[in-house]
This record gives C-alpha cells, structure tokens and sequence, in this order.
C-alpha cells in the first residue's frame, strides 16, 4: 500500500505539491478565524450545580448585579486619601461616557458599600469602585475586551491633572490582559520553536533544504489545521480555551518534525545504500509509512477519545488536535515525499557526510548494551521510571488560576494592591440561589437561611435576599475570606458553604451556591470523572491499534504499560521539580491531561517507530537480541532527533511567563525526554529482546520472511 502510494507521489509530484497550495489558499482565505473563550462556566454541564445557579440567576434576576470591572484608586504618592480625592474619584466614577462598552457594562459605577460608607481600606490609602456588567453580557467575548481597554483610555483622559493613580482589575480587565498576553507568548513560542527546529536540524543534517523543510510543510499545513479546526468548532459549537492556539503552533510543528525525521532518516539510510532517488523515496515510505501512519493514528485516537471528556474545554481541543494531527499525517505521507523526490540529492546540500554510514557511533555502543544484556538495561530503565513515578502519588491538583495571570500588567498589579488592602473576597461575590418555585418561604425562614450561610467557614459576609420579580426566586450573595479563584474559596464552597446552604435551605425549596469557586468545585468533579472514562477508552483503542500493526496481542500490553509508566514519571518528575523543589502548594488541575494528550499519544509514535524497526530487523532473520541491537543502531538516531527537536518545543512554552504555562511546558519537554531515550531506546527494545518469540504471539510477525536472507549491514552487533 505504501509503495503504490510512493510510486503515485514520485510520478505525479508537482501536482501533489500544487493540489497541497491550492488548498491552503483557499482554506486560509474562505475559513473563519479560530477564537477561544476565557468564560470557565461554558466548559461544564447543565447539571452541575454551578450551572445550575447561572441558569437560575438569568432566568429570575435578568437584571442582578454581576461585577465586570473594580477600580483600584490610590494617591500617587501612596498617602492617605483625602476627602477631595475620594469625591474626585467619585466624579470620575459618574463621568465615565453613557455610551462607554454600553453592551459590556453598565454605567453605573459603586464607591459605597451598602451603608453609603466609601469602600475604603483602613488605612485610608485604597479605594475601589465596581463597574457592572450590563444586562446579557458575558464580559468574555471580544467585544468586552474592546470595551475594557476603551474604559481604560477614557479613565486615564478622566485622571488627568489629577493626583490619582487609577487601575482596572476585575474579569474583564484580566481576560483582557490575558488575551495580550497570550498574543504574546504565541509570538515568543512560534519564534522560539521555530529558531529551536531550523538549529538542531542544521546539526544533526548539515543541510540547508532540510532546515526549510519543516518550515515550508507546516506553514501550510498549519493553514489547512486552522481553517478546518475553525470550521469544526462553528459547525459544532466546540468552546476551546485561550490556550489551544499556543499548543497548536507546538503540536504542529513538533510532531510535523518528527513524522518528517521519521522519513527522512529511512531515506537517507536507503540513498546511502546506493538506491536512487525515486527507488529511495519509495523504499522509504514503504518501509517508515506504515509506522508513521500507525503513530498518527494512535496520537488521532488518543486526542478524539477527549470527546468524551464531560469538559467541553477537552472536548474542544481533542478534535483540534486531532484534525492537525491528521493533515500533518497525510502532509507527511504525501507532501514530504513528493518534495523529496522534487529535489534529489540536492536536498542534502551543502553536507557530504550523508553518503557514509558511521561505522562506531554512539548508538551502535547503545546496541550492543540493549542485545547483549537486556534484563539489566530493562531493569534499570523500567526501575528509574517506577521512582519517579511514586512521587506522581502526592501530586495535587490546583485550580488557582491567578498564578497564571501574567505579571507586570495592570490587572494583576491592581488585584494585588486590593487583596492586600480589602477582604479577598470582596473582589467576586459568590451567589447563592434559593429556586422557591411552588414553596410558600416566609420572612423568617429567609433571614435564617441567611444566617446559616454566614456561619459557614470561609464566609465573611452575607448580602441579601433579593426577591425576584415573580417572587419565585431569592439571591444572596457571600462576600468569602479568601480570594474566590484560590484553591481554599473552592474546598470551602464545595465542601461547608454548599453543605449549609443545602440543609438550611427552606421546606420545599432548593439552594445553589454557584460563582466562580462553585465553577472550579464542579470542574474538579468533572476532572475525576473523566479520568475514569477518557483514559481506559484511549487505551483500549490504542491497543487496538498496536495489535493491528504489529499481529500480536502480547506487544501491546507492556508497549502501554510502558507508555503508561512514563506518563506517572512525567508526572512525578513535575511534582518534584514544582512542588517540592520550588515550594508550590500545588500544580493545575489540566497537567495530567495535558501529559495523557502529548506524552504518553506521542510517547506512543516512538514505541511504534522502535517495535516496527525491531520486527524489521527480526523477519531479516536475526535472534531476538541481535534484533534489538540493529533496531536501536537504525531507530535510535531517528528517536533521539525527534525527540529532542519536540522536547525542545514543548520547553519553548516556559517563556509563556505564569506559572500555568511554566510547568506545562516543563512537563510535556521532561515528559517526552523520558519516553524517548529511557523507554523507547531503552526499556521498550530490552523487554521485547527477553520475551523473544512470545512477544509477537500469536501472529509471529517477527518470523522471516526468507529464512536465511541477511541483513544488509551484516554485522552482528552483540558480538
């Protein structure tokens, strides 16, 4: 199948790579632009109970309250505020334009509490104003974030002359923030990669065409992957995360990489036997083809199992990833030969060294350690992964999402000026729902509800009730003691706050306690849930895959045992490194599905890549050991590339700047250093080599082809 399709491509390569510029440009020019929300509550569920509250509060209270936007108002040179400037902040307050984000906010700005008393901090230095939001929005979309920087403009042309220092926090002010800086760390991340690709590429080739390679084949597949990942989340109404299109850049072109490494270096390998370019090209793709289109598939399957994730932020980015995954993969099956056919021996200029075969290089050593004994090389690698997995036990997941929040911007300066100076809770009320539909609630039985939430740990103070318009229908709102995004706002609402609100709630009614706290709780509910579901199905389907590939029901299970092993010492390796080394309280709540996505799905391609050269090798006729020392000698250089070059890229994510992004990408880069040269080169060849023959059963595909045929390297390398 492979060969006919290389012979297709060789024949007809011009029209393969015109049809592949044909496409993108229309793709790139017809499609709509790939957008992310920030808003957490469009991720979970109708039935969860944060849900549940939102749902209840627009229906009952169109018009409640919702803060958008708070002030934090100071004197520039950090005295007490006098009388003159609180009533000038005031004024300013009032000034903001009527028609100032009329469809974000409200024009209604609040410097008094509920007394009339200013909201002003004990030491009389801060003050803050809120800034609703206006009815209907969600403070989420673009339009919103426009809307927050004209505020920001018509604030500072307001401010000044005067001795005010006035900064905007809040949701809106940091999704703004966020999104800015998000644009930013995508341009430092694609430059970083790219720059990272074009170096290592250059060392391990030589060769000026094969820098360019990957960064002609991505530009457009990264087109075609945009365009179509845009049209899937329209057609489908998928909600992806600000965060997809960073990791897109790194998915693209890491694994564009190692597909294209995966063929080249058969190519070369081929060429330096003397075979011609064409012959070459057809040999290679046969040979490495089904491999590479195994490994894709894998990634492909391991990336859709995430629709069944009950987050839609997973069920967004798997079918993302999974469509980038596939036009890489076909870019790589067609695309990539048909410019190597196109280019000839050329592709290796200005290099020579390409025509010789290193006769005592490092992997040849490396071989000759996995054939001659394996039960050590087994034990020592399997031993090193089964450590640092133990600490993956003592992870803890986090839901604290200010430690993501970029540094040195405005919202987040301004939201550590009012933490410092007001309750932390203050920030973000949390509501509290009573559905009274049907129930007959009286006076009393409200005010004691009310005192029940107030008793509850972690609450500070209780605003309420407000009655809806229909009399259905009561709002309270919890001011909390700590700040409602940390970790400790959400174990107390899911845990004391939702405890007291449910049992203290009128006959006949039911209470929600919803928020952004509330949101987290829930979402951590999801999380376990879907750790259950999504992983196991993953797994199986793999399996499914590996045992098609390689006609044995044997390999697959310690392949995925050791793909499963690497995915606990990816996790306890970040453990250590972050919470025990670098003193964090914990790590975010996504990391383990982020390292199921790119470690153990791309752990999976260099499994494939090693055991389909390893059964090479044994149906050339050579003894279980000598065939897993030929297999790393040949996939090891190929293993090793690939997987510094996507290392490298996951790295490229630390200069994202927050702590979210920090640890993902030291996660994902450590992650797939340990599958690449501890399981693959390691553990993986030495537990086939000592199972021998059973490995393959009951299909013995290791069996040879022609028995007696020799290899064409010949030499016996555990010798």
């Amino acid at each position: 199948m492979f060969a006919a399709l290389g012979r297709f491509v060789t024949r007809f390569r011009w029209y393969v790579i015109a049809a592949w510029v044909l496409v993108a440009v229309v793709v790139g020019a017809s499609a709509p632009a790939l957008e992310s929300t920030q808003d957490n509550s469009e991720f979970l569920p109708d039935h969860y109970e944060s849900i549940q509250a939102l749902q209840l509060q627009e229906d009952k209270f169109s018009d409640a309250f919702s803060p958008g936007a708070i002030l934090v108002i100071e004197r520039k040179d950090g005295e007490e505020l006098t009388a003159g400037d609180q009533a000038k902040a005031a004024e300013i307050g009032q000034a903001l334009a009527p028609t100032l984000g009329e469809k974000t906010f409200q024009r209604l700005v609040i410097t008094q509490d509920e007394t009339g008393a200013p909201n002003l901090s004990e030491d009389g230095s801060v003050l803050f104003g809120i800034v609703p939001l206006a009815d209907g929005a969600s403070g989420y979309d673009p339009k919103a974030f426009d809307d927050a920087e004209d505020m920001r403009e018509e604030i500072k042309d307001l401010n000044e002359g005067t001795d005010l220092e006035i900064r905007t926090t809040g949701a809106v002010p940091q999704g703004l923030d966020s999104q800015e800086s998000s644009e930013s760390t995508l341009l430092i991340v694609g430059v970083a990669t790219v720059v990272l690709i074009v170096g290592l590429l250059a060392l391990i080739f030589r060769s000026v065409l094969i820098c360019l390679l990957p960064i002609v084949v991505v530009a457009l597949v990264s087109t075609i992957a945009t365009g179509a990942i845009a049209w899937a989340n329209d057609i489908f109404d998928l909600k992806a995360d600000s965060s997809v299109q960073q990791i897109l850049i790194v998915v693209l072109y890491g694994v564009g990489t190692d597909y294209i490494l995966f063929f080249l270096f058969r190519h070369r390998e081929r060429m330096r036997q003397g075979a011609a370019v064409r012959d070459s090209v057809v040999h290679s793709l046969d040979r490495a083809g089904e491999a590479i289109a195994s490994a894709g598939g894998a990634v492909i399957v391991a990336f859709m199992a995430l629709i069944l994730s009950s987050l839609s932020i997973f069920r967004a980015i798997g079918p993302a990833l999974a469509i980038a995954v596939f036009v890489t993969l076909i870019a790589a099956l067609t695309l990539v030969p048909a410019i190597v056919s196109l280019l000839g021996k050329a592709l290796f200029w200005p290099s020579k060294s390409w025509q010789k075969e290193p006769k005592h290089g490092t992997f040849i050593k490396l071989g000759r350690l996995v054939g001659q004994r394996p039960g050590l090389t087994a034990l020592a690698s399997g031993g090193a992964m089964t450590v640092l997995a133990l600490f993956a036990l003592s992870f803890n997941p986090s839901f604290d999402f200010n430690s993501s929040l970029p540094e040195g911007v405005e919202s987040t300066e301004a939201m550590t000026t009012f933490q410092e100076n007001f309750s932390a809770g203050a920030a973000e009320p949390v509501p509290v729902l009573v559905d009274a539909e049907g129930a007959d609630v009286t006076p009393e039985e409200l005010e004691a509800f009310k005192t029940a939430l107030g008793e509850a740990k972690g609450v500070d103070q209780v605003a309420g009730p407000l009655p809806s318009e229909d009399g259905t229908a009561y709002q309270y709102y919890l001011t909390l003691h700590d700040d409602p995004v940390s970790d400790k706002a959400q174990d107390n609402v899911e845990g004391p706050i939702r405890d007291a609100a449910h049992d203290a709630a009128p006959e006949g009614t039911e209470a929600f306690v919803g928020g952004t706290p509330g949101i987290f709780a829930d979402m951590s509910k999801a999380m376990a849930r879907d750790y259950k579901v999504v992983f196991p199905v993953a797994a199986g389907v793999i399996m499914l895959i590996l045992a098609l590939l390689l006609r044995s029901l044997v390999a697959p299970w310690f392949l995925m045992a050791a793909v499963g092993l690497g995915f606990a010492a990816t996790l306890g390796t970040t453990v250590i490194a972050f919470q025990h080394i670098g003193g964090e309280s914990g790590l975010i709540f996504m990391l383990p599905i982020y390292i199921y996505l790119f470690v153990t799905a791309l752990g999976t391609d260099y499994n494939i890549l090693m055991i389909a050269r390893l059964r090479e090798e044994a149906r050339e006729g050579r003894d279980p050991h000598d065939a897993a020392a030929q297999a790393v000698t040949h996939a090891g250089p190929t293993i090793a590339a690939a997987g510094v070059i996507l290392a490298g890229t996951f790295a490229s994510l630390m200069l994202g700047g927050n702590t979210l992004i920090v640890s993902m990408g030291f996660a994902l880069a450590v992650g797939i250093l340990i599958v690449s040269f501890v399981m693959s080169m390691f553990f993986t060849p030495a537990l086939t080599s000592l199972l021998g023959h059973a490995a393959w059963w009951p299909g013995h595909a290791d069996v040879a082809k022609e028995p007696g045929k020799s290899h064409p390297d010949g030499v016996d390398l555990t010798k």
